[in-house]
């Protein structure tokens, strides 16, 4: 893996536009068209193998999980679990997941699993394909995942929709949501799935427990990028369980999407290759590594909301403030990020390895002068040398 520095296209953001990409300058310029990642075929192949293994460990994970009804270290509440255990039992279609792993060149290691509502799936898809084709276009990227997404979509169609209507809903107003979700809305369209885009705010309750649209049209077969954690809370949360809506994603990737998981995986698969040693606590993490780091992560937080980066003499080298923590923290032994020169300073990439019906499908780079990604890390391209 390679960081390399190339000369922007001149008019990118025009193209960005044009394609519907309307959040490409974002904080410090979150698409970076002056560098770009190479990988060689041999990396690619061993990030696919990682990915592949690690959702295989991650489902048997979801299955222990319920197997033992061990919801309450993932702060789950009473009510939902049933629906937990249903979409399980019923393999409720799941679309999609973004895996974050840590890689130097050698090592490939999971720090979480973004499998509720991954954001940055636009960018991994389209328009990085996009640029690959114009400035690049002998070469080859990692990078199926469009044409898998409509695969799955005819899929979904075949086994559950049956040529239904197939609900879209987000917080309209948030550019990257709203992107993320017409894109999947589009692939389900390119799919021959009739489609409605409802803003959250617009989607109501019967006295029946029925979730309905604005015509008071049943919503039987709903999207939404819309955290499960948040849903449950929210005054119809507890309807959820009366409702004949199916969602997408389904009630069990509230145990996936929980930073919890990773500890189970490693109670599970302690010493792979791919998993970093993880605790519930840090009186815990300190009795099987006196001396070494580790990253403090909230159970519920997002885009690195509330980690803390601590070293082995318990200096805290990075930390990230937010709105997460009560629901508890696990502790993930440090890992040492490759590190690249760059025109802000040294950087360090996170390979966000994306999934669809759990099978992988390419990458998108994120990268930060920080050591903790967040929603305005830059976005890079790749290519396969």
């Amino acid at each position: 893996m390679f960081r390399n520095s190339i000369t922007p296209r001149p008019d990118w953001q025009q193209k960005a536009q044009e394609v519907g990409f309307t959040f490409h300058s974002v904080g410090n310029g979150y698409w970076n068209e002056a560098a770009y990642y190479s990988f060689s075929a041999y990396e690619v192949e061993r990030l696919y193998a990682a990915t592949k293994a690690i959702s295989e460990m991650c489902l048997a994970a979801v299955d222990r999980v319920i197997s033992r009804k061990d919801y309450d270290r993932f702060h789950i509440p009473d009510y939902i679990r049933p629906a937990i255990e249903m979409s399980w039992e019923q393999e409720h279609a799941s679309v999609y997941g973004r895996m974050d792993l840590a890689y130097d060149g050698s090592s490939i290691k999971l720090l979480e699993y973004n499998a509720d509502t991954p954001t940055s799936l636009f960018e991994a898809s389209i328009f990085q394909w996009m640029w690959k084709e114009e400035v690049f276009s002998r070469l080859d990227q990692y990078n199926s995942i469009h044409e898998s997404l409509i695969d799955h979509f005819k899929e979904i169609d075949r086994y559950c929709l049956d040529k239904n209507l197939l609900h879209f809903t987000c917080i309209t107003s948030m550019p990257e949501d709203l992107v993320t979700t017409e894109y999947l809305r589009d692939c389900a369209t390119q799919a021959g799935i009739n489609t409605r885009l409802l803003d959250i705010r617009e989607i109501g309750v019967t006295d029946a427990g029925q979730f309905v649209g604005m015509e008071n049209e049943p919503i039987l077969h709903l999207f939404k990028l819309y955290p499960w954690e948040w849903l449950v809370n929210e005054e119809y949360g507890q309807v959820i369980m009366k409702s004949i809506t199916r969602m997408i994603e389904p009630p069990w990737k509230m145990i996936l999407s929980n930073k919890m998981i990773l500890a189970v995986l490693w109670e599970m698969f302690p010493n792979n290759e791919y998993l970093l040693p993880t605790y519930t606590s840090v009186e815990e993490y300190r009795r099987n590594d006196p001396f070494g780091g580790y990253a403090r992560k909230p159970l519920l937080s997002r885009e690195g909301a509330n980690v803390e980066l601590v070293n082995g003499y318990n200096k805290v080298l990075a930390a990230a403030g937010g709105d997460y923590g009560e629901e508890g923290y696990i502790y993930q032994k440090l890992f040492d990020l490759a590190t690249f020169p760059s025109e802000r300073g040294n950087v360090y990439p996170i390979v966000g390895a994306w999934l669809v019906n759990h099978e992988p499908v390419g990458i998108g780079i994120r990268e930060d002068v920080s050591m903790i990604t967040a929603n305005t890390s830059n976005f890079v391209p790749h290519v396969i040398i």
